[in-house]
């Protein structure tokens, strides 16, 4: 019988596994950002903790915010898309790129900042999974600052085969798989670092205190997700509605009777 396994896509999940695993983080940033991982030299989690409220319900953003070497990171898996994502990811970047500025530090003192953003819908048009985002001057390949630094990954993407040569893709897998039969299949790849990644997730899985968190937390995204639904239908319903008592105004205003205002509505249905 498979084992009932957890999901290293859910972001309490995802979080849980690289605050306790820093080993495993710094590959997984070298990976995902394809630079040698001994170029990078320290990291720092400055939000390492799992907020209270991840387990009883509430909305929450759960992200892991980092210092690697001179550079801020932000990363952050999304599994529910909504229309503003884009402008909200570039609102977190704002944030983040400014919070360590101080009092009387020149703004060449502002630090690289990188997002690194884990989305399970698409975003941009065509088939590859990531998207890079830099500022460029138009009309130029010139870079106007290389403090700005944006990378998407669009899971439903991502290809079927798993291929052990591409280790970015691999974290790409290993992020996606939702069965056992999806982990062993990254742990016959034999590259040691998913190997480990598979055995922290079957650890995870047989903790029922870490499963009832990823249970209640599912749960949380999904109400989440039908109120902004539910929010959006009303708002449609509602310009709608406006929209149509705007149109029976002017016809009445135009001087067509009620009557005939009346007849037109029942052809309509």
């Amino acid at each position: 019988m498979a084992r009932d396994v957890v999901s290293a896509k859910l972001d309490v999940i995802f979080k849980k596994i690289f605050t306790e695993n820093k080993d495993m983080l710094h590959e997984f940033l070298a990976d995902v950002l394809e630079i040698p991982s001994e170029s990078i030299k320290d990291i720092v989690i400055t939000n390492p903790e799992l907020p209270p409220e991840t387990t009883d319900g509430k909305f929450s953003r759960l992200d892991l915010n980092l210092k690697v070497d001179n550079s801020l990171m932000n990363v952050e898996i999304q599994v529910k898309g909504d229309n503003d994502y884009r402008d909200r990811t570039l609102f977190y970047w704002a944030k983040l790129y400014t919070s360590e500025l101080k009092s009387g530090e020149t703004y060449g003192q502002l630090k690289k900042t990188v997002t690194i953003n884990i989305i399970n819908f698409n975003m941009f048009d065509g088939d590859d999974y990531h998207t890079e985002i830099v500022t460029a001057i138009k009309g130029t390949d010139q870079i106007f600052s290389d403090k700005f630094n944006m990378h998407f990954f669009e899971l439903k993407k991502v290809g079927k085969k798993v291929n052990p040569n591409n280790r970015r893709e691999l974290w790409m897998h290993f992020l996606n798989a939702d069965s056992e039969e999806d982990f062993e299949m990254l742990k016959q790849t034999n590259v040691p670092i998913m190997e480990r990644a598979v055995n922290v997730i079957y650890d995870l899985s047989e903790d029922t205190r870490i499963r009832e968190m990823a249970r209640i937390r599912e749960k949380a995204l999904h109400d989440e997700a039908s109120a902004l639904a539910n929010a959006e239908n009303k708002g449609i319903e509602k310009g709608r509605r406006e929209e149509r008592e705007n149109i029976l105004s002017l016809m009445r205003d135009s001087g067509i009777s009620e009557e005939q205002i009346q007849e037109m509505l029942r052809k309509m249905k």
